[in-house]
């Protein structure tokens, strides 16, 4: 039986499956940036967000050290996430086009952003067996969303393959022919349901690709728009 996506996220908040980044985590949110002296950090694992009929899902890396591992809530109280939600504020995705804090107000309209790594790793990095020891994660969250889910945009290269991987894991049957990771990359591939869905990929938001102009702010809108499109777009 399916879990709903309330059942999930509770169950992976506990998650400690990965002791170097539980100790990273909980390092972060004692030490804290300067800036954040005052503020209590959130210190565990961070789940999706977004509504449980979400028709686009939206997969990232991991939490930022000090945005969402701080904030509670994914890509919130970072730069990567001041990026994310301008662009679905600007696709009509997100009630307003910043997101600070859990509790600033935000909404998504039919839209749910998680990762394929639910805590913090340092660097930014987490490793092979990190990535698989989450995956169960993703592809429960996958399994409970689609039925409503017809587009996965996918952040970066690691989100790319994840996503791939857990569609396949859910028993999805995928073209044997896809596209290596790229900005734009896409395919599409008909569901066990008989729905057709989008898989297609973003250079992801993070400051390391938005400072040095690999991610414009135009193409960022660009693929949010058209997986936007095509998740709202009547199923074929």
């Amino acid at each position: 039986m399916k879990l709903k996506l309330a059942a999930i996220d509770r169950k992976l908040i506990k998650c400690e499956n990965c002791p170097r980044l539980v100790d990273w985590r909980e390092e972060v949110s004692v030490t804290k940036r300067k800036s954040y002296q005052n503020e209590n950090y959130w210190g565990k694992p961070v789940p999706g967000f977004g509504p449980n009929d979400a028709r686009l899902m939206i997969i990232g890396l991991a939490p930022g050290a000090h945005g969402a591992n701080r904030t509670g809530r994914i890509f919130t109280g970072d730069s990567s996430g001041d990026w994310l939600y301008k662009a679905l504020h600007n696709a009509n995705l997100a009630r307003i086009p910043t997101s600070v804090s859990k509790n600033d107000g935000q909404e998504l309209s039919d839209t749910r952003i998680t990762c394929a790594v639910h805590c913090a790793p340092p660097d930014n990095k987490p490793t092979t067996e990190e990535i698989s020891n989450c995956s169960i994660w993703l592809e429960d969250e996958m399994a409970a969303l689609f039925p409503s889910t017809r587009a996965y945009l996918a952040l970066g290269g690691i989100a790319w393959r994840a996503t791939q991987r857990a569609l396949s894991a859910i028993g999805e049957e995928l073209p044997r022919k896809r596209p290596n990771f790229g900005h734009g990359a896409n395919f599409k591939f008909r569901g066990s349901d008989g729905n057709i869905r989008l898989v297609i990929a973003s250079y992801h938001p993070s400051q390391q690709n938005t400072f040095t102009g690999k991610l414009t702010r135009s193409q960022l809108d660009s693929v949010v728009r058209k997986a936007g499109r095509f998740a709202h777009a009547r199923p074929l």
